[in-house]
């Protein structure tokens, strides 16, 4: 019965698979994510980017505070100062320009930038899962939590067959994980970023 759901999802991969039946993550080929060089995704690490929600706090000055969602052109426009590029830079390398920015106008001044709102995106869920489909995620969003949310893994799942297909990269990428390492909060795991129209797929 599950099997004809998994064919009405196909046409929404197929781009993916197109991709990678010509490049060098072909359909038997993989990287264990243990293999895979380790990803940014720590506070430290984290960079801001277009449609990112920010809130600017400037203590005991309100009137400079404001909140703002990061436009196409990677700015946003903040009281006083004008408009800022934020896009690519971490949350501590705009507050530190900002603070430069305001010792015109304020005596030491001290800034908090919070990124605050992630725009959604879509991954596709496909196989041995309880629910497949197209599932609404935002970068905060580890792999971890979209197995749960597609129901895990039905009885017929392999336990050490799951994948991440990846086309919109330098080159095409297919990543492989086992359940335990991902339910189990395996670090490498953890520090996964999923990205926009990833491929998620339990054999």
């Amino acid at each position: 019965m599950k099997r004809p759901m998994i064919a009405s999802w196909a046409h929404l991969a197929a781009p993916v698979l197109v991709v990678l039946s010509g490049g060098c993550a072909s359909a038997g080929q993989y990287v264990w994510i243990q293999e895979l060089p380790s990803q940014a995704s720590t506070d430290k690490d984290f960079v801001i980017q277009d449609g990112d929600g920010l809130d600017i706090r400037v203590f005991g000055q309100e009137a400079m505070s404001t909140h703002a969602r990061v436009r196409p052109d990677g700015r946003i426009a903040i009281p006083v100062v004008g408009d800022v590029v934020v896009r690519g830079k971490r949350p501590k390398d705009v507050k530190a320009e900002l603070e430069a920015r305001l010792k015109d106008y304020v005596n030491t001044p001290s800034v908090t930038v919070t990124v605050s709102e992630f725009p959604p995106f879509n991954v596709v869920v496909l196989g041995e899962f309880g629910h497949t489909g197209v599932f609404p995620i935002d970068r905060r969003t580890r792999l971890a939590d979209v197995v749960a949310v597609a129901g895990g893994l039905t009885d017929y799942a392999a336990r050490d067959r799951l994948f991440v297909v990846r086309a919109a990269t330098p080159t095409p990428l297919r990543v492989r994980f086992t359940y335990q390492d991902i339910t189990r909060g395996n670090p490498r795991v953890a520090a996964f970023v999923l990205q926009p129209g990833d491929l998620i797929v339990a054999e």
